[in-house]
């Protein structure tokens, strides 16, 4: 990946693809105000550069609960009874691998992970806990928060031109 200078009008570029990445070339364009062979050069040279991961559907889970049910939604607290370097590694690519896992993050201080997981219902939820906490004899602590409602999901960064 080459190293770009990022411009006020990248940052209005990814300001808007952040918001709503289906819009097209001629509608990204006239919103940035530019002209559309631009703005199709800069995202690709933006995408080339790794600024933007990937392009993705925000799926409403409300509407898909009547198809899929409701699910559990946890936010789970991991501690490990050792921290090295490889320890860790090897946890969190465990974790990362495992669909049901939706986010993971490397924290401190406190417990060493937090991981944002998804399970149909609570057997599922515990089959996911015996899967990738339990059978690890490194995981010393597990805590789960379920999600009661889901006040607010925005997963854009503050882009600041």
């Amino acid at each position: 990946m080459e190293s770009i200078d990022v411009d006020a009008t990248d940052l209005r570029l990814l300001d808007q693809l952040q918001r709503d990445a289906s819009l097209s070339n001629q509608a990204l364009a006239e919103r940035v105000h530019i002209s559309p062979p631009t703005c199709l050069r800069r995202i690709k040279r933006l995408m080339e550069a790794g600024f933007i991961e990937r392009q993705v559907a925000i799926l409403n889970t409300e509407k898909l609960a009547p198809t899929l049910g409701y699910g559990l939604t946890a936010i789970v607290e991991i501690t490990l009874d050792r921290q090295g370097a490889d320890l860790l590694e090897a946890f969190e690519a465990r974790v990362a691998a495992d669909q049901a896992v939706q986010q993971c993050y490397r924290v401190s201080p406190g417990p060493d992970f937090c991981l944002v997981v998804f399970a149909r219902d609570m057997p599922d939820y515990l089959a996911l806990a015996q899967r990738l906490f339990t059978s690890d004899a490194n995981v010393r602590n597990v805590k789960a928060f379920f999600s009661l409602k889901r006040s607010k999901f925005e997963p854009g960064i503050p882009l600041q031109a």
